[in-house]
């Protein structure tokens, strides 16, 4: 009929996650996906029958035609009767074993042999973290790659540098994003440290003593240790933990989300000193042609992107609480209290740096800079901060140290009244021209207020600091950027 209403659809009804709605990329919501999630416990059911099968059971035979069937079926998951059975059971791992059992029935008795839930529960979260640091890695490098060329571009362009929020004296544009840069490289150095870190859980059993794999193989020892070490490798981890108990430590869920926090905090001070100089009209982020800055006020180009990365950097930086109190409380050797807590930090954790990350890579591709405004600013200031430089001109010229101060002075607060109380520009150069006193460096004050004579070694510092420092740091994920440039080309 026409003009009728179209009927909701159940995907408009329910609640849906903006970090993976709105916001995250394919690949990181792809990382922390269920196929992801139970396909890797099924993988790691067919690595452990693997295993037991190479190392050798005595009571139990394990065929390779149970492998390959196995191995057949790791991403043919029936998620409907995964969920029936997980409400018949209540148990999600056991839901997920008959339903594995039920499109692989030849390898049904040998699935999940003398594991526990965490087997695959703790051994899967830890395999997605390492691909999730994997996927950030390359994108933070990026960012850093953009931003470095944005500060060489500009390393000799003077600015206003400001303390307290104050001008006080003048740095360069590509100075300034060379702090930024800094800040981002020690979260490379982070996040690689965190990443190489992680340590498998491997084959531990039901308290992390592997009494149910030393049962298995009749108390031998050295076959439960090579048991652990060949699901190890199969997993692609070169260490596990030696102890555990039921779960590896929740420290370690700790360090991986304070890097992340870490990282969120770095990203936010970057926006916030793009915002604030966006106030200025010093520079903008990228705004497209079409792009609508305000509802109500038309002319506005708010610094939307920035103000993105920052809320979602505040949400980032608090996700760190939820494994700290979860730490903190696991009891003994396990409590159950860490489960619904870690679904949810786990995930938003890396979801929400990985936007975070995109979002700041769109921005340091096309900040824009608007140099006469910097300029001007700077022209606003300099003044001020150059009256040392013409005391010792002065003084150079036989006047007197102590009388030279106060003449300058006394202008200077006349020129700073104009600024303040008559909204007027700063006319500290004109006095000091027309002041008699000053006639022995009259023409040279012009030279003496030349911007990039105060912006000292800021330069050299940027050249050797993307030479030295930023290039060796990001030179293997590069390396790769341009590997995959010419695949696609």
């Amino acid at each position: 009929m026409a003009g009728a209403v179209p009927a909701k659809t159940s995907e408009h009804e329910k609640y849906r996650s903006p970090l993976v709605s709105r916001y995250a990329s394919p690949e990181m919501a792809k990382n922390f996906g269920e196929l992801k999630k139970f396909s890797t416990w099924r993988l790691l059911w067919t690595y452990l029958a693997e295993a037991e099968k190479k190392v050798g059971l005595e009571n139990v035979t394990i065929t390779e035609e149970q492998i390959t069937n196995m191995k057949a079926n790791v991403e043919n998951i029936d998620f409907e009767r995964a969920a029936l059975e997980e409400k018949r059971v209540r148990h999600d791992v056991m839901a997920h074993v008959h339903t594995f059992a039920a499109c692989c029935p030849m390898a049904a008795p040998i699935i999940h042999l003398g594991a526990t839930s965490a087997y695959v529960g703790d051994n899967t979260d830890l395999i997605v973290m390492r691909d999730g640091f994997d996927i950030l890695l390359p994108k933070l490098a990026r960012c850093i790659q953009r931003l470095t060329t944005f500060a060489d571009d500009y390393k000799d362009l003077p600015c206003l540098a400001y303390t307290h929020l104050q001008p006080a004296q003048l740095t360069t544009v590509g100075k300034r994003a060379c702090m930024w840069i800094q800040d981002l490289l020690m979260d490379v150095q982070n996040l690689e440290t965190a990443r190489n870190n992680l340590r498998f859980r491997g084959v531990k059993g039901t308290t992390g003593t592997q009494a149910s794999f030393l049962a298995l193989f009749k108390g031998n020892h050295e076959k439960v240790e090579e048991l652990d070490k060949l699901v190890t490798e199969k997993a692609g981890f070169k260490t596990n933990f030696l102890i555990c108990g039921q779960t590896y430590s929740r420290k370690v869920d700790v360090d991986c989300l304070n890097t992340l926090a870490s990282l969120g905090a770095s990203v936010h001070k970057i926006c916030t000193d793009i915002r604030l100089l966006a106030s200025f009209k010093e520079l903008e982020e990228p705004f497209e042609k079409e792009q609508i800055g305000s509802s109500a006020m038309p002319y506005k180009r708010n610094p939307m992107r920035s103000e993105r990365c920052c809320a979602l950097a505040r949400h980032l930086m608090c996700l760190v609480q939820d494994p700290l109190m979860t730490a903190s409380v696991q009891w003994m050797e396990r409590t159950l209290d860490d489960s619904a807590n870690r679904r949810v930090c786990l995930a938003e954790a890396f979801l929400t740096a990985d936007i975070v990350l995109s979002t700041l890579q769109n921005i340091s591709e096309g900040i824009v800079v608007y140099p006469k405004v910097i300029e001007k600013r700077v022209r606003q200031e300099l003044p001020f901060m150059a009256t040392e430089d013409v005391i010792i001109a002065m003084v150079n010229a036989g006047g007197n140290r102590q009388e030279c101060h106060e003449q300058i002075r006394v202008l200077s607060q006349e020129a700073g009244m104009v600024v303040k109380q008559e909204g007027g520009e700063n006319d500290l150069v004109e006095r000091l021209k027309k002041s008699a006193y000053f006639a022995p460096v009259r023409d040279s004050l012009d030279e003496l207020l030349e911007p990039k004579k105060f912006i000292g070694r800021a330069p050299q510092q940027v050249t050797r600091f993307i030479q030295e420092e930023v290039s060796p740091s990001i030179k293997i994920y590069t390396d790769r950027m341009n590997v995959t440039s010419e695949l696609d080309l």
